[in-house]
């Protein structure tokens, strides 16, 4: 007769409540026999990890460095260096870097904070109330994808000085910009009007088609004039049709540049 096996033998283990895969692991060592060895992180791979991290640490400070070199070629080339390496740390010294005497750093100054992106773009704000350094603040803007940007850009169209590199950076933009570029279209300030139509022109964007159309019955014959060229570079047969009555437009020089527009359009097929 067989003898019966003792109770620990039949012992069945007590299963948690929640099945966790360290649970699972240990199961599956009692039936293979192995020994389950705690995955902990070890000494050396903590400092492994630490020494990468100083490492970008230290190359991020070697490139600030350069950034005050009498060289303009390391200079310019530290910049680009800042703007690859994505680190919010960069911000700071690219946006001083916007001050360089050499426009070619100032360039890559800008291009960078535009690779970094989001992080930089409250220090940019900042930066706007600088006379000196406003322009390229404005243009490092443009290149960024943050509705954070749209309010202040959109500020500076009121501004004579800067309204130009203001719709640059709106362009840059594109589409993001087009519903509050359609809105200026609207404003009272006769100047954001103009600014806003020249945005969209340049946007080419069928949305923009409609507003730009009522824009040619506006009381300024300039508004009407660039409404119309706007139109014309969108190419939309609506513009087409739309810009025929100011052929009759009480200004020579509107009349005149419609024609031309019309002209051009006469030798494209329709559509085109």
């Amino acid at each position: 007769m067989e003898q019966s096996r003792p109770k620990e033998e039949w012992a069945t283990p007590s299963v948690p409540e929640t099945v966790t895969d360290e649970f699972t692991d240990q199961v599956a060592a009692e039936f293979t026999g192995e020994h389950l060895v705690p995955v902990e992180p070890t000494a050396e791979l903590t400092e492994q990890v630490v020494l990468e991290e100083e490492k970008v640490k230290d190359e991020i400070e070697i490139q600030i460095d350069l950034l005050k070199d009498s060289d303009w070629v390391v200079r310019r080339e530290a910049a680009i260096t800042l703007g690859e390496m994505g680190d919010e740390r960069c911000v700071e010294p690219l946006c001083h870097a916007l001050r360089d005497g050499d426009w070619q750093v100032r360039e890559v100054a800008i291009d960078g904070l535009g690779q970094i992106g989001s992080p930089a773009v409250e220090l940019l704000i900042k930066l706007l109330r600088d006379w000196d350094v406003r322009k390229y603040a404005i243009a490092a803007l443009g290149k960024i994808r943050d509705e954070r940007v749209l309010d202040p850009l959109m500020l500076q169209l009121r501004n004579d000085e800067f309204k130009d590199d203001a719709v640059n950076a709106l362009v840059e933009l594109g589409e993001p910009a087009l519903s509050r570029l359609i809105k200026a279209l609207k404003d009272k300030d006769e100047n954001v009007r103009k600014q806003a139509v020249l945005a969209l022109g340049r946007i080419k964007h069928a949305e923009a088609i409609a507003p730009l159309i009522d824009m040619l019955a506006d009381s300024d014959w300039f508004t009407r004039l660039t409404s119309a060229a706007a139109l014309e570079a969108i190419g939309d047969d609506r513009g087409r049709d739309a810009i025929k009555p100011l052929l009759k437009d009480p200004d020579m020089v509107v009349r005149m540049r419609v024609e031309r527009i019309l002209a051009k359009w006469k030798k494209q097929p329709a559509g085109c």
